[in-house]
């Protein structure tokens, strides 16, 4: 043999090794590495936490900051089990588990000021009409186990804080919730798309490339433009279509009064609708995900048992990447009605990928008004760092700044301290 093949690591020059790694590693937001095959293609309408896009998060390889062989190969038969389900039954699957512990400052009397919880989610996505192709046909099934580990769940630690909004998306206390069980269609080559059944509106409406509280920002206010009266998974149907190759519009009709934890309950406060439509720009559709502009219109039906009036307003959003790996972000969002935890709300913010790991980094802040006057401007800030520390297992601890809460006239400023902590399989 000689002594080029024969060279080892320890051998060969560190450029050469730098160069092999750049050449082999996942590189920025866009660049995708299918384990199993499902994560060749983005969804055209979905965001990252729809059905699709959950599938092909779990699924895209990632450049973790270190590698655990033994982990891996152990792992290597379920995987192996995933793409042999999918090439010969048409079903897609993922699933992971992940906890969340959060800490305050400063806590209302009586309240707690720490609480913790996990959630173990699991999608289900059979394709029995048109698989691998544009115009495919799919039941999709998504469910949660939400467990509390303290008596307060981090989705409730907003109250203790004297805020108005949730702290922490998820992870709450509910048990069983059935978030997903509906039907996708494609049309046109996949230019046109419908969804008929249960579904999150936030998961299609307003979304945009940074939004996943599973693995990137954690409060509600810098996921989600809480302007909108944020509806939950509900009953609907919805519809979205490509004009061109960089324009496209959503539309979706659903139960205003539906929710994850409804038990599936069926339009139970009677004909009580929320209505979106969307108009949205991208340079090309494999770009929606990381470079995107959209305007949002919406309204609600008054819920008479619920005694919530009829609201309605639009909203602004974009996020643009550069260099794929910088993506900056905004929404501003303005509403009439009191439905909204807002009535204006705005938010800017900033992430970062790590070209040879997967790791991430963001920055946002959120600003917002009550639509009660009484009620003084509440402002959020939260910073994370996602660190990637095997290829299916992510630690990320955050930091929140809850400015002047609202029902807390006692603390101008409430510190959190949290930690999340996600293992994917």
């Amino acid at each position: 043999m000689s002594a080029a093949f024969a060279q080892t690591d320890a051998e060969q020059p560190v450029e050469e090794q730098a160069a092999e790694k750049e050449e082999e590693s996942p590189k920025g937001f866009s660049a995708r590495k299918s384990k199993t095959g499902y994560a060749d293609e983005l969804p055209p309408f979905g965001g990252r936490n729809s059905p699709a896009g959950e599938i092909v998060e779990s699924d895209t390889e990632l450049d973790p900051a270190f590698r655990f062989p033994k982990i891996d190969a152990a792992m290597q038969p379920w995987t192996d089990w995933k793409r042999k389900t999918g090439d010969e039954q048409a079903i897609a699957i993922s699933a992971h588990y992940s906890t969340m512990f959060q800490s305050l400052s400063d806590a209302l009397p009586g309240t707690d000021d720490k609480a913790s919880a996990g959630v173990l989610r699991g999608t289900i996505r059979w394709t029995p009409i048109g698989k691998d192709t544009k115009n495919a046909g799919s039941l999709n099934i998504m469910m949660d186990h939400r467990h509390g580990f303290r008596d307060t769940a981090p989705s409730g630690l907003a109250g203790s804080a004297g805020y108005i909004g949730v702290t922490s998306l998820f992870y709450g206390d509910s048990n069983i919730d059935v978030i997903n069980l509906n039907w996708q269609q494609g049309f046109n080559d996949g230019d046109s798309g419908l969804i008929v059944g249960r579904y999150d509106p936030n998961d299609y409406m307003n979304a945009l490339g940074y939004v996943n509280p599973w693995t990137i920002f954690t409060n509600l206010a810098i996921n989600l433009d809480v302007s909108v009266a944020v509806p939950d998974s509900s009953w609907g149907i919805g519809a979205g279509h490509w004009i061109n190759d960089q324009w496209y519009v959503l539309g979706g009709i659903n139960d205003a009064n539906g929710f994850g934890q409804d038990y599936l309950e069926f339009f139970d406060g009677g004909a009580e609708f929320f209505k979106f439509a969307h108009l949205g720009w991208s340079p090309s559709k494999s770009d929606r995900y990381f470079k995107n502009i959209h305007v949002l219109a919406w309204h609600v039906d008054e819920r008479e048992d619920a005694g919530i009036p009829s609201s309605n307003g639009f909203s602004l959003a974009a996020n643009w990447t550069f260099d794929d790996r910088w993506m900056p972000f905004a929404r501003i969002g303005f509403s009439s009605g009191a439905a909204p935890i807002y009535k204006d709300s705005w938010t800017l913010g900033l992430i970062r990928k790590f070209m040879f790991r997967s790791d991430l980094v963001g920055v946002a802040i959120n600003h917002g008004s009550s639509p009660d006057n009484s009620f003084s401007d509440q402002t959020t800030m939260e910073a994370f760092w996602r660190f990637q520390f095997s290829q299916n297992f992510a630690i990320t601890p955050h930091v929140q700044l809850l400015d002047d809460p609202a029902l807390n006239p006692e603390e101008d400023q409430v510190w959190i301290l949290g930690l999340r902590m996600r293992f994917s399989f």
